[in-house]
């Protein structure tokens, strides 16, 4: 199941361009167009990470950040900062807040891609390790003079389903219409480059090698 990222911005065009691109490159992404909204949907989903603009509606970004890190479970999430204030003591604030990358507007999207992907596996590495420093479970004893019992045979493994993020059904639906790259592009105003990376995505998820490959797996697996 993808990782979720939070991303809280007040400007559409924003959040649909990072969401877009986290889309593309295999996050789950939610946004929030305030902040109020943004900590409300913290406190319900968990997410995996927090994309957030400082100057923002009914809750800024400082606001956010600070009442996030007052819950002990919310104390390792990853918090992006990005914004146009970039002067020093913004940034200090941010980071005494507890903000864990500072990234200033315009940014690129690849370069925001890597941080979210750095602070992501950092936390997951951090988790993974506390969880192996827990006491393992005492593994129950036979009773004496009995054979112990054989090792259960493993499970053939079912189908996976394959996890699809809303854009790369849309545009498999479109693919399984027949349409070009250039026409799906004019149905969900995406540029035909952009049609590819999710055309590539999907043949990747669904290991196919072609578009005929694809239309075939996703009706097998009833995926359209």
């Amino acid at each position: 199941m993808p990782l979720t990222i939070l991303i809280a911005d007040d400007d559409e065009g924003t959040r649909l361009a990072i969401g877009d691109y986290l889309e593309l490159i295999g996050y789950s992404v939610v946004a929030a167009s305030d902040g109020k909204m943004a900590l409300n949907l913290v406190e319900k989903i968990w997410p995996h990470l927090v994309i957030t603009d400082i100057l923002m509606p009914n809750l800024d970004g400082y606001g956010l950040i600070q009442q996030v890190r007052q819950n002990p479970a919310l104390r390792l999430l990853p918090v992006i900062f990005l914004t146009a204030r970039t002067g020093v003591d913004e940034r200090i604030r941010g980071y005494q807040l507890g903000c864990d990358a500072y990234l200033p507007k315009p940014f690129e999207l690849e370069e925001l891609g890597a941080i979210v992907r750095n602070l992501v596996e950092r936390t997951q590495m951090i988790q993974s390790a506390w969880m192996q420093r827990s006491p393992a479970s005492p593994i129950p004893s036979q009773p004496e003079g009995t054979d112990p019992a054989p090792p259960a045979k493993p499970a053939v493994a079912p189908f996976t389903a394959v996890s699809f993020t809303q854009r790369e059904q849309d545009v498999l639906a479109l693919i399984s219409d027949g349409l070009s790259n250039a026409q799906i592009g004019d149905r969900l105003f995406l540029s035909p480059r952009t049609v590819e990376k999710y055309v590539s995505s999907l043949l990747r998820k669904t290991d196919t090698n072609n578009r005929a490959e694809l239309v075939r797996f996703a009706a097998d697996h009833q995926l359209l």
